[in-house]
C-alpha cells in the first residue's frame, strides 16, 4: 500500500506533478463504517473489484469500547490482519479515515472521555499514520487530503466529531435531548475547517463525519442534536462557497442519501450515509427523513464516488453498493 500523508505533504502521490497524476481522468473513492473485527467481512473483495484509489473509514472501524489500550490495540491488530482486509490493503493506493464513538473508546463518548489522547494514537497506528505526521501532535484526528480526477482536484476533509463534542443527555425513554448551544468540533477545529474551505482551490469537497449532518427526525446521535453547530456548519459553507460539497457519514447501520437546498449555494448539499460493513439494522424498514432521496438501505453495504472529468466539467456518480455487485442506489451529479 502506498503511504498516505497529510495535505501539507501531498496525498499518496495522487496530487503529484507526475504525468500519471495529470492524465488520470477518473478518481474512485469508496467509504464505509460500522465494522466488527470479529464478524464475517464479506465486502472487501466487492469493494476492491471497483478499483478504488482511496478508501475512507468513517468511524466505528472497530468496536473497541474499552478504556484499556491493550484491548483496543488487540482489536485493531485483529482487524488490520483480517485476511480479506489485509488483501484489500495491498490493492488500494490510499487508506484514510476518522473515528466515531466505538473506536474512540466509549459508546456515545464526548469531550470528557479521559482516554481520548491515548486512543487517538492507537487509531492513527491502525491508519499507518507516519510518526512525524501533524495528526500525531494535534488534539483530534481531523485531517485533509487532495486527489486528482484529470486536472480537477477533489479535497477530502475528515472531521473529528468526538474529541471536542459537548455532552448530550437522554430522557426517561432514552431519547437524546438536543443541546441547543452545544458544539461538535471545538474552536481549533472550526478555525482549521474554515481555512480548508476558504483557501481551497479544489473542484469538489468531500466532508466526512462519523455522525449524520443533515437528517433531523430520527432519535439517535446526529448533528441536529447540536442545532447551533449544525447551523454554524451550513453558514460556513454559505460564507466560503466551496465547490461541489458532498457530505459523507456513518454510524446508523443504514445507508441513505439526503439532499438539502442551502440558500447561497449553487447546488443542494448532498449527504451519503454508508453504515453497516459487517452488520446492518435489518429491522429498520423505514424511518422519517424528509431530506431522503432514494431508498433506505438496511443491508450490508458501502459507499462509492466515481469522479470523472469531461472536458471542463467534473461529474460524480454516487452509489450505495452491496455484495456481489448489487447496487442499492446510484445517481450521477455534475459537481458545481
Amino acid at each position: 500500500m502506498k503511504k498516505h500523508v497529510l495535505l501539507l505533504l501531498l496525498a499518496s502521490g495522487l496530487l503529484s506533478g507526475s504525468a500519471e497524476a495529470q492524465t488520470r481522468k477518473n478518481l474512485t473513492i469508496a467509504f464505509g463504517s460500522c465494522n466488527r473485527h470479529d464478524l464475517p467481512q464479506p465486502l472487501w473483495d466487492d469493494i476492491a473489484a471497483r478499483k478504488p484509489d482511496v478508501w475512507v473509514w468513517l468511524g466505528d472501524n472497530i468496536y473497541g469500547d474499552s478504556d484499556d489500550a491493550q484491548v483496543l490495540r488487540r482489536k485493531y491488530t485483529a482487524q488490520f490482519n483480517q485476511p480479506d482486509y489485509a488483501r484489500f490493503r495491498q490493492q488500494v493506493p490510499a487508506i484514510i479515515g476518522t473515528w466515531d464513538d466505538h473506536d474512540y473508546g466509549r459508546n456515545d463518548g464526548d469531550k470528557n472521555y479521559p482516554f481520548k489522547a491515548q486512543n487517538q494514537q492507537l487509531a492513527l497506528d491502525f491508519l499507518q499514520e507516519p510518526a512525524n505526521s501533524p495528526r500525531r501532535r494535534q488534539e483530534g484526528i481531523y485531517a485533509a487530503y487532495e486527489y486528482r480526477a484529470g486536472r480537477k482536484k477533489v479535497k477530502v476533509i475528515l472531521l473529528d466529531d468526538r474529541y471536542f463534542q459537548d455532552p448530550l443527555h437522554r430522557d426517561a425513554n432514552q431519547v437524546y435531548q438536543p443541546n441547543p448551544t452545544g458544539d461538535v468540533l471545538g474552536e481549533a477545529q472550526w478555525l482549521w475547517l474554515r481555512q480548508q474551505l476558504q483557501n481551497s482551490t479544489a473542484d469538489a469537497h468531500i466532508i466526512a463525519s462519523g455522525i449524520q449532518f443533515l437528517p433531523q427526525q430520527h432519535r439517535f446521535e446526529k448533528w441536529a442534536n447540536f442545532p447551533a453547530a449544525r447551523q454554524r456548519l451550513l453558514a460556513l459553507l454559505t460564507e466560503t462557497h466551496p465547490k461541489g460539497v458532498l457530505l459523507i457519514s456513518g454510524d446508523r447501520h443504514i445507508g441513505e442519501v439526503s439532499r438539502l437546498a442551502v440558500p447561497g449555494l449553487a447546488a443542494p448539499v448532498v449527504e451519503v450515509t454508508s453504515s453497516g460493513l459487517t452488520h446492518s439494522a435489518t429491522q429498520n424498514t423505514g424511518e422519517p427523513n424528509e431530506l431522503r432521496v432514494g431508498p433506505l438501505v438496511n443491508q450490508k453495504h458501502y459507499g462509492l464516488f466515481r469522479f470523472r472529468q469531461q472536458r471542463r466539467k467534473l461529474f460524480v456518480t454516487a452509489a450505495l453498493r452491496g455484495e456481489d455487485g448489487q447496487v442499492f442506489y446510484s445517481e450521477e451529479l455534475e459537481v458545481k
